[in-house]
């Protein structure tokens, strides 16, 4: 992946794009970083310039330069239109799927989906009369005929939360564009430096920065990126919801992005590392991680990805909850806790047989969801080796 800057003839790295790209030190009194700008109240000089509502910044809610520096990042790694910075991942997903429907209308949404994306469509869109009805999420081009006159959107995770499926994301989207619905895309997994939804057509892409972008457990953020047809309503739905992040959230977002290349590369050797290793454990009955060529979907995603991401699920062999507990307890140097991306290693229990609608998750055994940090490999191996044991003596 390449990137020009505003202005050049140049091609650029990513590495370099995500060092240089979004600060203008010119413009900082030579500050290599944007600030952190905090403030409500934009002034404004003269009558006409509060009538013409022309200043490049109008009113705090609406950003600052620390949350356009993070804008303009986002927007030139996902080669989109425009980006929008928002307060969560939830919150870029609400905004997302709100700026595509209108009461009486319907999304489909993938069977895999992020738990909490879900919830906002069984507690929120279906009490604003807005239907939601989910799909196998290796329905591919099928999809078609679950689609209606009703079917504003299709809400695609690719991998899918917890369980990893990969969706053919090309097909998917020309026939949701040949009945006129757009496709969301949530690219938290793989971020825009693996994964390219825009390119690959969809209309809107998501990302809980909170994970990737920010890198370091430390702040909350969401982005919301799309093309050029998809971005007024966007905007619209934004400024109606009244959604903002903080010029210190921004900050630090915007200092996670400048490192992101190089946790990513780091982040996907090791997890892949692990994964192949995982995978000769007695105790492991299956890996589901897309890069192994064990996944029934690796294909797709050899085909659609250039790497792959920090998080992946084992399903360990049947055992009773104490070989859980006895695996998750003692852990060492993974942490039990619900979100990822930081440079910490995390593991939690997964299931999606509570969640589960379209297609029942029928697979036996204990799944858990692992995020590899960036501890030493064989340290983190250890641990896991350990765990493992506890699990078998505890059955």
């Amino acid at each position: 992946m390449s990137a020009r800057p505003p202005g050049s003839d140049l091609e650029y790295s990513v590495e370099t794009m995500l060092a240089h790209h979004g600060r203008v030190p010119d413009e900082q009194f030579g500050f290599v970083n944007t600030p952190v700008y905090r403030g409500s109240t934009i002034l404004f000089k003269t009558l006409d310039d509060l009538e013409s509502q022309q200043q490049r910044f109008l009113y705090g809610r609406a950003g600052n330069p620390t949350t356009a520096q993070v804008e303009t990042v986002v927007t030139q790694l996902e080669s989109a239109h425009r980006t929008l910075l928002a307060p969560s991942g939830l919150s870029a997903v609400t905004i997302a799927i709100l700026s595509c429907l209108d009461t009486g209308d319907e999304i489909l949404i993938t069977d895999s989906a992020y738990e909490p994306t879900r919830n906002f469509a069984e507690g929120f869109l279906k009490r604003m009369g807005i239907g939601a009805r989910y799909y196998d999420p290796r329905i591919g081009a099928s999809i078609a005929e679950l689609i209606t006159d009703n079917t504003k959107a299709v809400f695609v995770e690719s991998p899918g939360s917890g369980t990893f499926e990969v969706q053919d994301l090309p097909a998917i989207a020309q026939a949701a564009h040949a009945r006129g619905a757009k496709v969301i895309v949530d690219n938290s997994w793989a971020s825009p430096l693996f994964y390219r939804p825009l390119m690959l057509g969809a209309d809107i892409v998501v990302h809980a920065g909170t994970k990737m972008f920010v890198g370091h457990s430390d702040a909350f953020a969401g982005t919301v990126s799309s093309v050029e047809s998809a971005w007024a309503a966007i905007d619209k739905t934004r400024r109606l919801l009244g959604f903002f992040t903080s010029g210190d959230e921004a900050f630090l977002v915007a200092r996670g992005l400048r490192t992101l290349a190089i946790r990513m590369a780091e982040h996907q050797r090791r997890a892949l590392d692990i994964a192949r290793w995982l995978e000769g454990q007695s105790e492991v009955e299956r890996v589901l991680h897309p890069a192994l060529e064990s996944h029934p979907d690796h294909a797709v995603w050899k085909r659609d990805f250039t790497g792959s991401g920090s998080l992946f699920s084992v399903l360990l062999k049947p055992a009773p909850r104490a070989s859980l507990a006895a695996f998750l307890d003692h852990l060492e140097l993974f942490s039990m806790g619900f979100s990822w991306g930081g440079y910490e290693s995390l593991c939690v229990p997964v299931k999606p047989e509570r969640t589960r609608t379209a297609v029942a998750w029928a697979q036996e055994g204990n799944l858990i969801r692992l995020h590899i940090g960036l501890e030493g490999i064989e340290d983190l191996k250890a641990d896991l080796a350990n765990a493992l044991k506890r699990y078998a003596a505890a059955r």
